[in-house]
Order: structure tokens, then C-alpha cells, then sequence
């Protein structure tokens, strides 16, 4: 399996509040990046697999519309998120 169970508390504990605050945005943003990158990399060996293109998509909207609710909340946090991660928008 490509996310154990340790993987993900690593995640909340990194960019989280705690290990057993699975809510928060930061860690659920951590998690899905995750999660795309695991996804563009099978894409890219199995350019048929349009189910996982989907599944791909629908991350990348999830995750596009937590750091919208992020930024409108808080910038500081959303500014921290996106530097941490190395996103780009």
C-alpha cells in the first residue's frame, strides 16, 4: 500500500496541529498532495487508466477548494501551506 497508517499521521503531525487532528486543512491539504503526486506518477505509466484520471481530478478540486477556504480564513496559514509544499497556483 502507498499510504500507511504511519505515513498519514506523519503528515497531520508535520503540517497538522497534532497527530490526532486529522480535520485540519493544512494536514488534509499535506495528504492530497501527496495522494496527486502518487496519482500523476501512475498516469504517467498507465495513460489509459481514465478512472484514476478521475479519481485525479476530483483530488486536485478537493484540494484547490480547502486552500480557498484557507485563504479566505486565514492568509498567514495559506501562505505557510503553499511555501511548505511548494505549491503554485
Amino acid at each position: 500500500m502507498y499510504l500507511t497508517a504511519e505515513k498519514k499521521q506523519e503528515f497531520f503531525k508535520t503540517y497538522g496541529k497534532s497527530e490526532s487532528d486529522t480535520g485540519s486543512s493544512e494536514g488534509q491539504i499535506a495528504l492530497f498532495t501527496y495522494r496527486i503526486a502518487y496519482l500523476t506518477g501512475h498516469l504517467k505509466q498507465n495513460k489509459k487508466d481514465f478512472s484514476t484520471q478521475r479519481a485525479l481530478l476530483k483530488l486536485v478540486g478537493k484540494r484547490r477548494r480547502l486552500l480557498d477556504y484557507l485563504k479566505e480564513r486565514d492568509i498567514e496559514r495559506y501562505r505557510a501551506i503553499i511555501k511548505a509544499l511548494n505549491l503554485r497556483k
